[in-house]
């Protein structure tokens, strides 16, 4: 696997620059404000996967605060004819430090879902919740498949590359579509929840939101295996979420779940096991 490059996802959206002004809290990066979505935890995914593999040259190109400017302006660049409407950029690094992209279109999503300020209860049926304009839109909503195979944890998993074998095959048995509105959880070799295969997946335990482990750094031995995602790390240092060990088969059919990445933010799931 040594022809793979480091990728990231990243949402490009002129709304985003409207968020300052709306009063939305703690909306880090694009208090700026900025088209990108939340760019300094995608470029800080991307150097801990270069340092992982201590490529030195990549590490230079991305890191710091010249190394985040960068970024922005190789962005910038790419994006300087692009429209009015929101797009998918594909970045990847090289381990020479070199930075390719592919742009694709991408559907609108509110900032009430690229932003939520809570994860709604989902038992919680009362009007409060129902009228709460910072609430997320429940539409639509995502059917949330568990995968028929186990799957290994790896580098591969915990880091994004573009080696991604494991879930295009998982997909595959699913029989899923790019343009489907669901997801697939990959499990690992315990029985435990990793990750969806283009998200990150969040489940109603114990009276709050919870998220399967994810170490800071690499180790085979601890967490569930998944990927250390954008709007994972956004989640959790917001405390919408807390880190717990998920079984499969303690999902239950039609349960209400989240999901999440850095294309489009939070998405309502529900869990469908036949």
């Amino acid at each position: 696997m040594n022809d793979f490059r480091i990728f990231t996802s990243i949402r490009y959206d002129p709304i985003l620059l409207e968020a300052p002004s709306l009063g939305l809290p703690n909306i880090g990066w694009n208090q700026k404000p900025s088209p990108f979505y939340m760019l300094d935890f995608h470029r800080d995914r991307m150097l801990r996967a270069a340092t992982h593999w201590d490529w030195t040259a990549a590490i230079a190109t991305i890191s710091g605060g010249k190394g985040l400017d960068k970024l922005h302006i190789f962005l910038q660049s790419i994006t300087s004819e692009v429209g009015s409407g929101p797009r998918r950029l594909m970045i990847t690094l090289a381990k020479d430090g070199s930075l390719a992209h592919q742009i694709s279109a991408l559907p609108e999503a509110p900032l009430n879902n690229l932003y939520p300020k809570y994860l709604p209860v989902p038992t919680l049926k009362s009007s409060m919740q129902a009228g709460d304009s910072k609430a997320p839109a429940k539409d639509p909503a995502y059917e949330i498949l568990i995968d028929s195979q186990a799957t290994a944890r790896s580098e591969f998993t915990h880091y994004k590359t573009t080696s991604r074998d494991m879930y295009n095959d998982a997909r595959k048995r699913a029989q899923l579509s790019p343009g489907d509105k669901k997801e697939l959880l990959l499990i690992n070799e315990d029985g435990h929840i990793m990750e969806g295969t283009i998200s990150t997946p969040y489940f109603w335990k114990d009276g709050k939101w919870v998220t399967p482990p994810v170490p800071r750094q690499f180790d085979i031995s601890e967490g569930s295996g998944g990927n250390d995602g954008t709007t994972r790390r956004w989640a959790l240092e917001r405390t919408l979420a807390t880190e717990q060990v998920v079984l499969a088969d303690s999902l239950v059919d039609g349960e209400e779940c989240w999901i999440s990445n850095g294309l489009r933010g939070f998405i309502l799931g529900r869990v469908r096991l036949h």
